[in-house]
């Protein structure tokens, strides 16, 4: 083979592997956190939870599925940044349970309208005058329940043709200031990534796969 066509060949092989000089140069999308003493926390009226157990509340998500279908569930993603890092906002129960901010969807209900009602319910005062202005962000993730089971996932399992629940999560875009008030029953905890990262043992597969799922925006923190 001529030194031509080596040099050719060599061409394109650079042209397979040499990646786009766009990974390099940073396209990351950017996301603004703000410090968490710009915001004010105060508390509201316990909003308790509807099943004693875990059992009852399989239970009933499978009477809910047998007159409605798939159960649909949007959460959201808030995050704000302490000591240069970035904290994730978590509702915890008890000393144990830990859960985003969110819940099951009315039928026909859309998806971001549906999370803004969820979001007001669980984390906005009670006031008359106050009106939160919750802006949405893009889909962060999808989970799939196959079963009536704890179990999710964020794939469907070839061999399940009816999974039972849905559950999406969107970036929530906090403003610079506002205020969050919190059911009495529940505390409202900014956790850091580097806590949640490969902890499903304590915060469950979801709110542990934050880190990586959030690992392509740009922070900017504020």
């Amino acid at each position: 083979m001529s030194h031509d066509a080596h040099q050719a060949e060599d061409t394109d092989l650079e042209d397979r592997i040499i990646p786009s000089a766009s990974l390099y140069t940073g396209h990351a999308p950017t996301l603004n956190l703000y410090h968490i003493d710009k915001y004010t926390f105060g508390i509201k009226e316990p909003q308790l939870e509807k099943d004693a157990s875990v059992k009852a509340r399989l239970e009933r998500m499978q009477e809910k599925y047998r007159q409605e279908g798939l159960r649909r569930t949007v959460e959201g993603v808030l995050l704000v940044h302490q000591h240069g890092h970035p904290h994730v906002l978590l509702l915890q129960i008890g000393n144990t349970f830990f859960k985003l901010p969110g819940g099951r969807l009315k039928p026909g209900e859309d998806d971001v309208e549906g999370l803004k009602r969820k979001l007001t319910n669980k984390l906005a005062p009670t006031l008359a005058n106050y009106k939160p202005k919750w802006e949405i962000g893009e889909l962060l993730a999808t989970w799939w329940r196959p079963n009536f089971e704890t179990l999710l996932y964020p794939y469907v399992p070839p061999h399940i043709t009816r999974p039972k629940e849905c559950k999406k999560l969107f970036i929530v875009h906090l403003p610079e200031s506002c205020i969050f008030s919190v059911p009495r029953n529940l505390k409202l905890l900014a956790v850091p990534l580097f806590e949640l990262y490969d902890n499903a043992q304590r915060y469950g597969p979801i709110i542990s796969s934050i880190p990586q799922i959030v690992a392509r925006f740009n922070f900017n923190n504020l």
